[in-house]
């Protein structure tokens, strides 16, 4: 009689002995699901923005249409160096107050970046270093103020005397632009000077 009711209580802390061992699997299973899901979250966010990234590198481009120069006064230099641009085919809108510009010139290699007065009328008020901008109507952009390419054409105005790389740019000169969008997407654009000039104010195409 005795052992039957060991028996019997020995089979009942086997069985509750066992309910624990599984309720503490199904916990760590759970935990385990638990990380696994929140680990596969993580890598889809970082796989989606690391896909936006890549695609607004090669989407998010500006495009030059143009690039012309102006004759200085002695005939032989320019005073400015005027390059058309928009936006790519398939981009987004593109802040030029965010855009640089690396420019290799018969002086160097230097970084260029928008002006940043909020007094500009002409090519005069550019500082060492700094880019300006032109709207579609030919007005001057002031700093901070909205230089947005959304399908709009804008002209940049690079300064050969505020340019360390490109002083004296001339007759013959060469030199490289690399423009440099908020994205990172990259546009080359050589710039070729003829060998000859014409009068002062004159456009030449580079």
């Amino acid at each position: 009689m005795f052992e039957n009711i060991l028996e019997k209580e020995e089979r009942g802390q086997v069985g509750i002995g066992t309910l624990i061992v599984f309720i503490a699997m199904v916990l760590v299973a759970a935990i385990a699901a638990g990380v696994l899901i929140n680990t596969a979250g993580f890598l889809q966010t970082q796989a989606e923005a690391t896909g936006q990234e890549s695609t607004q590198q090669v989407s998010d481009r500006i495009e030059v249409v143009s690039s012309v120069g102006i004759v200085d006064s002695s005939g032989e230099g320019l005073e400015s160096i005027n390059v058309s641009v928009t936006n790519a085919a398939g981009a987004d809108q593109i802040d030029l107050n965010e855009t640089t510009i690396q420019v290799v010139g018969p002086e160097g290699q230097e970084n260029l970046v928008a002006n940043a007065s909020t007094d500009i009328n002409s090519i005069d008020d550019l500082e060492e270093g700094e880019f300006g901008v032109q709207d579609s109507d030919g007005e001057w952009v002031e700093g901070g103020s909205e230089a947005v390419i959304d399908n709009d054409r804008f002209t940049i105005i690079i300064s050969p005397d505020a340019s360390t790389s490109l002083t004296g740019f001339g007759q013959g000169d060469e030199a490289q632009l690399d423009i440099v969008a908020p994205s990172s997407a990259t546009t080359s654009e050589t710039l070729n000077a003829p060998d000859l000039f014409g009068e002062e104010g004159e456009a030449v195409i580079l």
